[in-house]
């Protein structure tokens, strides 16, 4: 394992310190494990929360912004944070129009959030509600869409939801957009090579040198197939029709698309997925809005990538380009 690292315990402390002292107008971690707004909750608006391991940033803690969410509550690498912790992000994000409980389907974190928002209004009268992400195609059939775990659309939602919030709905408002922008979210990935975790100090997972996975989850979660890996155009063309063939799209339809790097595939790479994805979007006649290439979701140094494709509507995409920073994303 070659990492830049102190001592591996330290390794998610050390890291939200030095988030926080580079970006100190943006973040504040007034608890150990909760990352909040410089600012604080703003009094009157309803408070987005969020919580899970850490080793995936941008997601989750640095989604805290304007126009995105409110606070995080971060556990080690790939693990959940406490109930207490994410209690203390509920508490932290009040500003007195209640809690709105966003993240993925993860088994810990649902647990844990569980707890944290049943400690919130019984400790803090807080009211809090919960919306899950699950666009992760592949990983329960549609039939079963609540049991799939969430990726990368998580970061749509937060932005979706951060607009709403941000323009002063109410928490029952706020609560169905993101409900709308998660039943509106489908997200495929595909991996090369696997991570390492700094306390396991070993990789997650063993692949071969010229192999792939189509359908790996964040974690290192199985696929559907491993095989010789495929050219890129390939690749591409079989990850949206996965996504289209869960939800389809036709002539006329407007999405925004995110193809996103696992940690360790270049921004080169991602073009050239995301010049196929266009190509075949355009051949369908449909519109695509806004569209993301980057790191917007990782695990670690993995190499791989996701891409999740959001169907838009006029309330949709009027909030998704609307205003908002943080230190990795400005509308």
């Amino acid at each position: 394992m070659k990492k830049i690292l102190n001592n591996p315990a330290d390794y998610v402390d050390e890291m939200l310190d030095g988030m926080t002292a580079a970006h100190p107008q943006i973040y504040a971690q007034p608890v150990r494990r909760v990352i909040t707004r410089a600012a604080g909750a703003k009094k009157g608006k309803v408070g987005i929360v969020t919580g899970g391991g850490s080793g995936h940033l941008p997601v989750f803690t640095g989604y805290v912004g304007t126009g995105l969410l409110d606070a995080c509550a971060i556990g080690d690498v790939f693990a959940s944070p406490s109930a207490e912790q994410m209690a203390e992000a509920i508490r932290l994000a009040d500003g007195g129009a209640g809690v709105l409980r966003l993240y993925g389907n993860y088994g810990g974190d649902v647990m844990n959030f569980d707890m944290a928002g049943e400690m919130a209004e019984m400790e803090h009268d807080i009211r809090t509600t919960t919306v899950l992400l699950t666009d992760d195609v592949v990983s329960a059939p549609k039939e079963e869409a609540e049991k799939r775990r969430g990726v990368a659309g998580m970061v749509y939602a937060f932005k979706i939801a951060g607009a709403a919030a941000e323009r002063g709905d109410d928490l029952d408002e706020v609560t169905r957009i993101a409900q709308k922008t998660a039943d509106a979210c489908r997200s495929i990935g595909m991996a090369l090579t696997p991570c390492t975790i700094p306390q396991a100090g070993k990789p997650t997972f063993e692949i071969g040198e010229t192999e792939m996975e189509m359908g790996m989850g964040i974690h290192g979660e199985p696929g559907i197939w491993r095989d010789a890996i495929k050219p890129a155009d390939e690749i591409a063309e079989e990850m949206l029709d996965r996504l289209m063939a869960d939800q389809p799209l036709a002539k006329g339809d407007r999405i925004s698309i995110l193809v996103n790097s696992l940690g360790a595939t270049p921004a080169e790479e991602l073009y050239i997925l995301y010049r196929h994805a266009k190509q075949k979007l355009d051949a369908l006649g449909v519109e695509i809005v806004m569209p993301l290439v980057g790191r917007y979701a990782t695990s670690m140094e993995m190499t791989g990538a996701t891409i999740t494709v959001i169907k838009l509507d006029d309330e949709l995409e009027g909030l998704l380009k609307a205003p908002a920073e943080c230190a990795f994303w400005r509308v």
